[in-house]
Parts: structure tokens; sequence; C-alpha cells
């Protein structure tokens, strides 16, 4: 962009990227100009926001409010298409922007106007305008599009995971990239519709309610609706498509309980049942501990037996991969998941190094459904796993504060990341350790947040300097030294509920 100089007689150009300034030399400034005016040309919008571990996840440029995803897919072929309508907000005075997404696209159109697109990097669709968009504009962004998402891959790899039956789209920390064009990071959350035209017998689960029954479409098929209402990340939206049992039902302050069952899972499907129908019973403890449950649905997914082979916490409703009910019922994978809800759902990370405050907050869930279930207490879970890791193993070399990108489900960050919290309930006593926890969740209650923000709060309530027990446990390679367990005569007994809770973690750990 020119910087221009209007002069009464010559006009004075200089080149200066951006930006231009208006008066006239020899004039004394007009009352209230004081400074020139600056105008900064249209910019396109960053391919990324700059996460430290996947810096090229998310957009800059625009905030998303809503996602209306709608879809046709055929389970004989994997063939997706469908449109997606986004309505943002621009915060910038925009040239172009970038979505991430990765199948075939037919056409955009920014509000109503056709767009022109061009694909960069892995995952960037670069979407150009016919208008320039200004800052605080209100957009809605048109995306048709089609693909087959399972031949569709990024590295070698499908975050799509196609079944006999149908398919799961769940995956963390992508997954949307498969299914719906989005700004793909956990800062810019939004509601979301979706609907799913599919062949009539099969059925399609997601966030949120059913604003109204399946609704019967030409050519033997049916369109199934969801609609989620609070805020979501993206990596949390999901799809299970496929033949499952839906269970409905109400809890007692009425909010809607949806749990589904895969018909594939065959002699593992009672074990499923028998710890998904404890959702309701979960969350309720949970809200005791962790403050007023955040979302307006609950429920599971018990994938089918060609599935996922890890869980996730998909808002709502976590889905389960079937390996979780090989030994029999397991309520602590289910205790885990609903954990998040309020750690990671709720409550997101701002940037993926605090992966800590999802998963060690999850895995210290699990010790407290240990002590209410009397199957171990969290002292002795503590004791029992510190004793597990040798002193020269490769655990205690990674942080869990600070893992690094390719170990961000590291066993570290569950069971290491659990041993912070019960050092730092000891470290405060259990009247404070129990007032952090609710007092971080309302405080960030449909947000983002940091670990050092957490530390801030600990030691606000606490009254005390934490920042050793943060740097030791979180941020300092080889394992610290525990008083307490050295002092024990022979190694601890082990929990009735660890090889329960150390199996789900070697499964969420991949």
């Amino acid at each position: 962009m020119r910087r221009v100089l209007t002069a009464a007689t010559t006009a004075l150009t200089l080149t200066t990227a951006g930006i231009m300034l208006t008066g006239t030399p020899g004039q004394a400034a007009p009352t209230g100009w004081g400074r020139p005016t600056v105008t900064l040309a249209p910019q396109p919008g960053a391919p990324g926001l700059g996460d430290s571990y996947f810096p090229d996840y998310g957009n800059g440029g625009y905030d998303v409010e809503h996602y209306d995803v709608r879809l046709r897919y055929d389970p004989a072929t994997d063939l997706l298409s469908g449109t997606t309508t986004i309505l943002a907000t621009a915060t910038e005075d925009l040239s172009r922007f970038n979505l991430d997404f990765l199948l075939d696209v037919e056409s955009v159109r920014v509000n109503g106007w056709a767009a022109t697109t061009s694909t960069e990097g892995a995952h960037e669709l670069v979407v150009t305008p016919s208008r320039t968009v200004v800052r605080g504009q209100q957009l809605t962004i048109v995306v048709r599009y089609a693909g087959i998402p399972s031949e569709t891959l990024v590295g070698g790899y499908t975050g799509w995971t196609r079944t006999d039956d149908g398919a799961l789209a769940v995956n963390e920390p992508e997954s949307a990239w498969w299914w719906f064009p989005s700004n793909d990071h956990p800062l810019d959350k939004a509601t979301f519709d979706v609907s799913v035209s599919v062949p009539t017998g099969v059925e399609v689960i997601s966030n949120g309610v059913q604003p109204r029954p399946p609704l019967a479409e030409a050519g033997n098929r049916t369109r199934w609706i969801w609609r989620t209402t609070s805020p979501t990340a993206t990596y949390l939206a999901f799809m299970a498509i496929g033949q499952y049992d839906i269970v409905t039902d109400t809890t007692p302050s009425g909010q809607p309980v949806v749990n589904a069952y895969s018909t594939s899972l065959g002699a593992l499907g009672p074990a499923a049942r028998a710890s998904i129908e404890r959702t309701g019973e979960i969350v309720d403890w949970e809200s005791g501990i962790f403050g007023p449950y955040p979302f307006e649905a609950q429920g599971g997914v018990a994938g089918p037996i060609d599935g996922i082979s890890f869980a996730l916490e998909t808002q709502t409703r976590p889905v389960y991969g079937p390996g979780f009910w090989r030994r029999g019922a397991n309520t602590y994978v289910v205790t885990h998941e609903l954990a998040h809800q309020w750690f990671g759902d709720s409550v997101s990370v701002a940037d993926w190094r605090n992966i800590w405050l999802n998963e060690g907050f999850a895995s210290y869930a699990e010790w407290l459904w240990s002590e209410e279930q009397g199957e171990g207490t969290a002292q002795e879970l503590f004791d029992f796993t510190y004793a597990s890791y040798p002193a020269d193993s490769g655990f205690w070399q990674v942080l869990p504060g600070d893992p690094g990108a390719a170990r961000v489900f590291d066993d570290a960050v569950y069971d290491r990341g659990a041993m912070t919290l019960h050092q730092l309930r000891l470290a405060v006593g259990d009247d404070a350790f129990f007032e952090i926890l609710p007092a971080w969740t309302a405080e960030h209650r449909h947000g983002n947040g940091t670990i050092e923000q957490f530390q801030a709060l600990a030691e606000r309530i606490s009254g005390l300097d934490l920042d050793d027990l943060f740097t030791t446990w979180l941020f300092t390679a080889g394992r610290p030294d525990v008083a307490t367990a050295a002092r024990k005569a022979g190694p601890p007994a082990e929990p009735k509920s660890w090889s329960t809770i150390r199996e789900s973690h070697h499964l969420h750990s991949r």
C-alpha cells in the first residue's frame, strides 16, 4: 500500500506497506487532527493460530459462532457430500482467509457472492472473496464439497474411521478436516447443527440433542438431526454412523440422555451397557466435585468392533472403543471421559502444550472414583504408580507440562499428570484443593486455560507459593524425590482399581 501526503499544489508519495497518511504541508492541523489518518490495507488471514505444537491449526482473521453441517453419506462407498454453512465475524480486514479442510470443494460463497479457492499446505483451503472483508463484518460462508474421507490422507493418515456398517468421525487433536471445513483449534469454539442423510436403517449419532425425530427422505433414506447449543471445540464435534441400538432417558434434572451401542459388539455389549448406563450417576458425583455439569445433554457411544481403539471426550457424548469392555464393565474410562466434559471440553486448552489440564485432571478423577468405590485411595494409587516406574525409566523424561507434539498422549501426561494433582492436594490440603477444582471450571467455563493460569488460581486460593511443586512435577525431567514413598518398608500393595485404570491409560495413550 502507498503512503500518500496530499499538498495544495504537489502530491508527495512515499512507499510504506499498509499505511495511508493525509494532510497538507505548511498548514496548521485542523482541530482534533492530532495524528495522521492511518488506513491498513486488507491482508490475508493467518494460516494458523500459532499453537506451539501445531502452529498451522486454526486460522486467523475471523471468529466462528456457528456451524451448520448438512451431509449425505453412503456407507457402501464411503462417499460423503454436503454443504457446511459457517457463521463468523471478521476480526480484521481480510483480502482472503483460510479454512482447515481436505475434501474436494465444489464451490464457496461468502455473503452470497462466489469466492475463488486454492489449497496450500497439508490442510489449508484458501478462500478469496470477491469483495473485501472488513473488520467486524458478519460472514456467512457456504462451502459445498464431496469426497471419500477414508481415502483422503495427510502424511499417510486419515482421521476418519470407516467401518463395516458406516464410519466414525472421532479423533484428537484433529478430525474436522475430513468432514466439515472449520477454524480447527480449541481457541475458536462454536455451536453446531449437524444433519446427515443415510440409507434408512442406518443410525447417526452426534453431539447435543435431537431437536426433532429422524426425517424420512425420498429414495429410502433418513435424515438424522443433532444440535449442540454450548460452545464446542471443533475436534470435539463427532459423528458415529452405522448400526446402533439407541437408549434414551432423562436425568432427574430433565436433561436428555442418549446412549448408543454398536450392534457389532456381540459379547462385549453387556459390559459396555453396564458401564455407559452409569453415566448419569457419575455425572452427578463429578458435579459435586468439579461444579455444575456444563452442557445440555449427557450420554455415550460404544463404538463398533472394527472402530477406534481409544476413547474420546466428544462433547456431551463420549465415544468408547471396544477394547475397554474386554475384561468386563469399566466405569473408570467412563469417569475419565466424563471428567473431560469439565476439563478439556468446557475448559479447553489455549495451546496444545497445556494438554495436562485435560489428561492429568481426567486421570485424577479416576483416582477419586476409586476412593469413592472403595477400590483404592488416591494416596495408594499414587504410591503404586510412583513405584511402578523405576527411576531410570524413560517415563520420567517426558514433561507433562510440555511433553512435545509427538507425546501429547504419553503415559506420563496421564499418570505423572495425576501424580502432580495429588502432590498439589497434599501441599494445599483437602479444603483448598476441592475449592480450586470448581473455581477453575467456573472461571474458565466454555473458554480456554493455561497451566500458568491454573497455578495462579491454586496459589490465590491456597495462599501458598507453588512454583517449586509445579516446576518439579510438570517441567523437570527425572523422578522427583518423594519421602513418603521412600520411607515404606517394602513395595506398596496394588490397589484393586489399578489394573483397570492402567489398561485404560494404555489404550488412551497412542
